[in-house]
């Protein structure tokens, strides 16, 4: 819990591999693609993680409506991190984004300010479909995000939609992590101190649950609170929030590595 500087000055560091041979000589990011159902934390998650970098409390207006992607400013006006967000449209029953066109994203074949429709998929035709998409265009890390305090009332058609976009990425190679949010209002053990958070029986069996419906182990599922309540920074908030964005970056990393290797 006192590691907090060390895990700002990795993540402040990092910088892709870029190989020599790489004849396109494009700048290379990690990209970072949040799914899940409607409301569960996925805009506050991108917030906190601008929060723990910016060393203030930052609150950018988010939607999941439009394909964006989000950057980090870092230091100097102008540059930024070399990793990107995406929040793609939440899963409901019925309705929400739709799978294939989350398969899509992953593969790079969307464009920023395409609007997703719930009751039809991305055409080929469609100006907001890239047809040739560069490895920065592409998926590096998918990131599931759920409520600890819903995790057991997802109904069956959103976990069935979320396990069947686990294996799209799977089959592409994409590693996944989950961000269980809210567990400040999920267990008010946790929501008194959040340094119990790995001791909490509540947490981990919501955990637990996630990893047993998705298919996600369980170190790869991460206990967060987002700054959403927060007015001024919080080193134990921003701790968590620094773990699970320092996975994702590794995670990331690999990916296109392994990839420009091939």
């Amino acid at each position: 819990w006192n590691d907090k500087a060390k895990y700002l000055e990795i993540v402040r560091c990092f910088e892709p591999f870029k190989p020599r041979n790489d004849e396109k000589n494009e700048d290379q990011h990690i990209r970072i693609l949040l799914h899940g159902p409607v409301g569960h934390g996925k805009s506050s998650f991108i917030n906190s993680v601008d929060t723990a970098l910016q060393g203030r409390v930052t609150g950018r207006a988010l939607t999941d409506t439009i394909y964006t992607t989000y950057k980090i400013t870092k230091g100097a006006h102008g540059t930024f991190y070399p990793f990107v967000f995406n929040d793609i449209m939440g899963l409901e029953k019925n309705q929400g984004v739709r799978e294939e066109d989350i398969k899509l994203a992953m593969m790079g074949h969307v464009k920023d300010g395409y609007t997703f429709n719930p009751y039809s998929t991305l055409s080929i035709d469609d100006r907001y479909y890239n047809t040739n998409p560069s490895l920065s265009d592409k998926v590096h890390v998918l990131v599931c995000v759920v409520s600890a305090s819903e995790v057991h009332l997802l109904d069956d058609d959103t976990v069935k939609k979320m396990r069947k976009v686990r294996l799209d990425a799977s089959d592409m190679g994409i590693p996944q992590i989950a961000i269980l949010t809210k567990i400040d209002v999920a267990c008010d053990e946790v929501d008194a101190d959040l340094r119990k958070v790995y001791k909490s029986k509540y947490v981990k069996r919501q955990m637990e649950i996630l990893s047993a419906s998705l298919g996600i182990s369980l170190n790869c599922i991460f206990p967060v609170k987002n700054c959403n309540t927060e007015i001024t920074p919080n080193d134990d908030l921003e701790m968590l929030i620094l773990m699970a964005l320092k996975q994702m970056i590794n995670f990331g990393e690999d990916f296109v590595n392994d990839y420009k290797c091939t």
